[in-house]
């Protein structure tokens, strides 16, 4: 397991550049961030630290955060939790413990969030996540905010925009991997596709780590549904069963709940992703994409691979909500920090003020009010199908 600065040299060739040297700096807070940098998730953990240095060297160019007449400095620090939790347990104490870090800026993959989290609330750290758990929500967890959309907030937008595209679809069946985080989704997604009123057929798992993907696609094309579901499945593994799908035949409909990106899927899958719903994913195509965002996604493209997703740009938005928390708050103190952070108000990547929401799904104010942007691939790219703000409290 490697720190940041192992990881700007092997990973993040920009980062250095990112960072830069910024005049009037008085003293740095270190926001630590638990992310998969190998494995089947990494595309995902290295886009995250990218738009972590990225928002860091914007906020400190632009003069820093200041509190109580003092100005500070952000500095990122990553870990590799691996996506699972025992590697996450060794991030979470060696960020808390041994870096003394104080603010989460961010935390991906459901088990390693809830081995940090249990750590965090109790030593009193301010902790941001993309888990897409429910179980890490909620009044008792007063430390904790979520830094992208969930299966709540997607999958009612996502779902039944699918079904009314497809009206002739009548059977469904499900595949997740077989981790906090699948489990999870496939929990919201089961409800959310049977009361459109399409008869699901099957809900399988699999094992992160599985590399050999034709006897699960095989089980699967043999139900003959017509829609098929991967869930949860990062980019790699989506793509290498949608490949083996189209080699029996299969053509159905085809969905990514938390799919991010044209690129990593179609690294594996090839033509056989074509016309893939996703639920996380960000079309940088169009008018309305800032130069901004086009600057930030092509330095992004260069350094992970891929375009930015909502993953990564969680990471992004969560590093100005904690500068818009520390000032309002006047304070540098976690447990104060976030007892304001539900009424602040930050620039989002997607280039609007937006502030938090969620009382009414989780009885607690701790969720990002993000779009939820419905997008497919269509010649090989993604493309924006809809999107919606949500409203509520």
């Amino acid at each position: 397991m490697s720190g940041l600065r192992t990881l700007k040299m092997a990973i993040l060739g920009v980062a250095m550049g990112l960072m830069g040297s910024v005049a009037g700096a008085q003293e740095a807070i270190k926001l630590g961030l638990s992310v998969p940098l190998s494995g089947g998730g990494a595309v995902w953990g290295k886009g995250s630290v990218f738009m972590c240095e990225r928002a860091v060297k914007e906020i400190n160019e632009a003069g820093g955060v200041t509190v109580d007449g003092q100005t500070y400095n952000f500095e990122c620090v990553a870990y590799d939790n691996k996506y699972n939790a025992a590697d996450g347990t060794k991030v979470a104490q060696t960020l808390l413990n041994r870096e003394g870090i104080k603010f989460i800026a961010g935390s991906l993959g459901t088990a390693p969030v809830k081995a940090m989290q249990s750590l965090t609330e109790r030593q009193g750290v301010l902790l941001f996540t993309t888990a897409w758990g429910f179980s890490v929500k909620g009044p008792e967890f007063p430390l904790t905010f979520t830094q992208m959309n969930t299966p709540f907030e997607i999958l009612p937008n996502l779902i039944p925009f699918i079904a009314e595209q497809h009206p002739d679809a009548k059977t469904l069946a499900m595949l997740n991997p077989n981790d906090a985080s699948g489990q999870d989704t496939e929990e919201v997604a089961r409800k959310v596709w049977q009361d459109t009123g399409i008869e699901l057929l099957s809900s399988d798992f699999y094992e992160r780590g599985t590399t050999e993907f034709q006897p699960i696609a095989a089980r699967l094309a043999a139900l003959n549904p017509d829609i098929i579901d991967l869930g949860g499945s990062p980019p790699a593994d989506a793509g290498a069963v949608f490949r083996e799908l189209a080699a029996i035949g299969w053509d159905g409909v085809k969905v990514v709940e938390v799919g991010t990106g044209a690129d990593g899927i179609k690294a594996t899958g090839g033509d056989a992703v074509e016309g893939v719903y996703m639920g996380a994913a960000v079309s940088f195509a169009g008018d309305e994409v800032t130069d901004h965002q086009n600057e930030v996604n092509e330095e992004a493209r260069a350094v992970i691979g891929e375009s930015l997703n909502a993953i990564h740009i969680g990471f992004y938005d969560s590093i100005y909500a904690l500068k818009a928390a520390m000032e309002a708050a006047d304070s540098i103190k976690p447990k104060e920090v976030a007892a304001v952070m539900p009424d602040v108000t930050f620039r989002t990547f997607y280039g609007s003020e937006i502030g938090f929401y969620g009382e009414e799904t989780y009885g607690t104010v701790q969720q990002m009010r993000l779009p939820v942007i419905i997008t497919q691939i269509q010649d090989g790219e993604l493309v924006e199908l809809g999107r919606v703000v949500p409203d509520g409290k």
